[in-house]
């Protein structure tokens, strides 16, 4: 057997794969994703419009329960549930038909090309950003915009700056107004700092982002509140509450995806003429999943499953978890690591790198280790 190094980083995997192995994964990862293409039908749609149904019941519901806001407990029922509601639509439903896992239905209400979520990032601009850009160049420095969101130092190979020194603090406001993170990311900072970006189409994506941000505090800030009448300030803050604790769980499960203990990074030179296999190999790596019941999964918009998620980002989330088992079975076959875990345990070694990666130096926990 030949040796390949995809992490040419030398740092805790390197995986010994010939070329065979590669192609023999591809196909193996290939012939999953068609046969659950394959045998998508009723129960799958039925299980989208039923989340659907859920989500905008849960919404209205939420929404109504405010009309009593002024007293506790109506606001703490209300805020809750309409909480629920907004993780629902970004994680479930906005971020997983946005990425085109429902396209197959060809229903024009539930397609990507159509779908505008329930969040301030422009949802053209966030298939740009997310879609194309971090599933293509997953955890490439210099590529992917998602290691560390272009503000935090996440592993040692990114170059230390003293700016990084209050980067916990950073991370938490950003963990609080997650959207407005999200709805920047496409703007692509590094190159507006460096001037090397196009001056009119950065000013086109802030006045789209402007406009969408209009949108939504005129809906959740104004209209909904006022409809209230003399609870209009009680909603306003219900409504508040709902988007930040929406923001901080969507931070909270998207950073355990991709930033936890093991999860590698990679040099711009692993993708010169990367092979299906080997991008493949790259998703696994570069992914991390968090363990839990049904109920977890689907408040997670199965993002929980983020490595299924990498592999096959446009097959249906609501598959993720009989998927899960096979390619588990893979990695085992092929000596590859298999990185899960308990949301405490991810949330404390994501934080735990925030922090440490805080400082000058570092190195991975395997070396720390050793």
């Amino acid at each position: 057997m030949t040796v390949a190094t995809i992490n040419p980083f030398g740092s805790r995997t390197t995986v010994h794969l010939s070329p065979e192995d590669y192609e023999a994964i591809a196909r193996e990862l290939d012939a999953v994703r068609d046969e659950i293409s394959a045998d998508l039908g009723e129960r799958d749609s039925a299980y989208i419009h039923r989340i659907i149904r859920l989500q905008r019941g849960l919404e209205i519901g939420g929404r109504a329960l405010l009309f009593a806001s002024s007293l506790p407990p109506a606001w703490l029922a209300g805020t809750a549930t309409l909480t629920v509601a907004k993780i629902l639509e970004n994680m479930e439903i906005g971020h997983n038909v946005m990425h085109g896992q429902w396209d197959w239905m060809r229903d024009p209400k539930i397609h990507s090309t159509t779908w505008e979520w329930d969040n301030v990032s422009p949802a053209e601009q966030w298939k740009h950003s997310h879609n194309f850009v971090h599933h293509t160049f997953t955890n490439v420095l210099g590529k992917d915009n998602d290691v560390g969101y272009g503000i935090l130092r996440v592993t040692p190979e990114q170059k230390w700056h003293w700016a990084n020194i209050p980067q916990p603090i950073y991370n938490a406001l950003l963990a609080m107004f997650f959207e407005y993170g999200v709805a920047l990311h496409d703007l692509e900072i590094d190159k507006v700092r460096e001037g090397t970006n196009d001056p009119e189409e950065t000013k086109e994506k802030l006045r789209a982002i402007g406009r969408k941000i209009r949108r939504q505090w005129t809906k959740d800030y104004v209209a909904f509140p006022l409809l209230t009448g003399p609870q209009f300030l009680s909603t306003l803050a219900a409504n508040f509450t709902a988007n930040v604790a929406r923001n901080v769980w969507a931070h909270t499960i998207i950073f355990c995806g991709h930033f936890p203990g093991d999860v590698e990074v990679f040099e711009e030179e692993t993708l010169e003429g990367e092979t299906k296999g080997e991008w493949y190999v790259r998703q696994l790596l570069g992914s991390a999943n968090i363990s839990g019941g049904r109920l977890f999964h689907l408040m997670t918009g199965n993002l929980s499953h983020q490595i299924e998620h990498h592999l096959f980002p446009d097959l249906p989330s609501n598959r993720y978890a009989e998927i899960a088992p096979r390619v588990r079975a893979l990695c085992e076959k092929y000596d590859l690591p298999y990185h899960t875990g308990p949301l405490r345990k991810q949330v404390t070694s994501t934080w735990g790198k925030i922090v440490r990666y805080a400082f000058p130096g570092g190195s991975r926990p395997n070396e720390d280790q050793a």
